[in-house]
């Protein structure tokens, strides 16, 4: 059996740039945290293998105590651990790759074409950017031998992509013959999936940088069987999560409709709120200052609409009165809140239309 913990896209030293300097100095402090998280979790977990797919730096600014961090964290993991650079952190001969602060165990792909290690559970591969894109697959032409030890590879790549970021198709994948390769590039995590033989997987960025980015982050946990049975368990591994919320204040204090949208939630997650529905304005700072005690960090964008009586026109002898009553009725003989709800809202993106208006949803 071969333990391999998988990790990728740390982007350490991120800029944090929609935080306060002070929040985004505390968020890098964070992402070093990780590091010893991740060891941790190779020790207590007896990781036979670690695999990082790329990105683990997010640009060519990399702090000197984020550099010191990541190789100390490294080398506190009895195994060895390989790492296949990818489009952020590339490697050349100026690069932190390249530079001597290595430990023993840290194996690091430095060429595009495949290299291989020999390993007592597995043989090892892997390939590396050496630019900030490759149009190339970095499987083009590649097949392992069916027979003898499970072949794993890890490196950055784009499945199904299309672009300059190491494109990689399911059928290259799946004519690999490998047992599992590990991928870096995409933040979300993918799960374990399959290509002919050959079981691929994401983990997905280990410590959200933005609200594209939402929810629970870690690594994954894969196993590969004695049969080469395959299996992956995700590991959460986030400090803080962000999360995008909406908050609803017709006809309600708004400050009150904050204060319980945010109550069951992680105080020490981001947040953005969408303040919605109806209101005749809304006093944003106020409100701000309601959040704060709720989350780490909370910013609110008001997607309230003006409230407006949406039957006044209804008797009018037009083309507008003759859409109200019948949307009347619909709404009316609807069965459920959420039909009605539907129906609510197609009015007024009706009455925008015939009133030649702005899109006032």
């Amino acid at each position: 059996m071969l333990r391999i913990l998988h990790a990728a896209d740390l982007h350490l030293d991120a800029p944090f740039a929609a935080l306060t300097a002070e929040q985004a100095r505390l968020r890098r402090a964070e992402q070093r945290l990780l590091l010893d998280k991740l060891a941790d979790a190779a020790v207590q977990g007896k990781a036979n293998l670690v695999l990082l797919s790329g990105d683990l730096l997010d640009s060519g600014q990399t702090y000197r105590e984020t550099a010191q961090a990541l190789a100390a964290a490294l080398a506190r993991i009895p195994v060895p651990v390989a790492i296949s650079p990818g489009n952020h952190d590339f490697f050349h001969p100026s690069s932190l790759y390249a530079a001597g602060i290595w430990p023993k165990n840290v194996l690091i792909f430095r060429e595009p074409r495949i290299r291989q290690v020999e390993l007592p559970g597995c043989v090892l591969c892997g390939a590396a950017f050496t630019g900030p894109a490759r149009d190339d697959s970095p499987l083009a032409g590649f097949q392992a031998p069916r027979e003898g030890k499970p072949w794993v590879m890890v490196c950055h790549g784009d499945v199904d992509g299309t672009g300059r970021y190491g494109p990689i198709s399911r059928a290259e994948i799946a004519g690999s013959g490998l047992t599992y390769l590990a991928l870096g590039h995409v933040h979300t995590c993918s799960g374990l999936q399959r290509a002919g033989d050959t079981y691929w997987a994401y983990p997905g960025c280990p410590e959200g940088r933005g609200f594209d980015e939402t929810g629970a982050k870690g690594a994954l946990w894969v196993t590969i069987g004695d049969d080469r049975s395959v299996t992956a368990e995700f590991l959460p591994l986030c400090a803080r999560r962000y999360e995008i919320l909406e908050c609803d204040i017709t006809g309600t204090d708004p400050a009150r409709a904050v204060e319980e949208t945010l109550a069951s939630g992680r105080r020490e997650d981001i947040c953005r709120l969408l303040l919605t529905g109806e209101s005749e304005g809304v006093d944003l700072p106020a409100l701000a200052a309601a959040a704060a005690p709720y989350r780490w960090s909370v910013t609110l964008r008001d997607r309230t609409r003006v409230p407006r009586d949406l039957w006044s026109r209804s008797e009018e002898d037009s083309l507008t009165g003759l859409f109200l009553r019948d949307m009347r009725r619909r709404i009316g003989a609807a069965g459920t809140g959420e039909e009605k709800a539907v129906l609510e809202q197609a009015v007024r993106y009706g009455l925008a239309a015939l009133e030649n208006g702005e899109d006032t949803p």
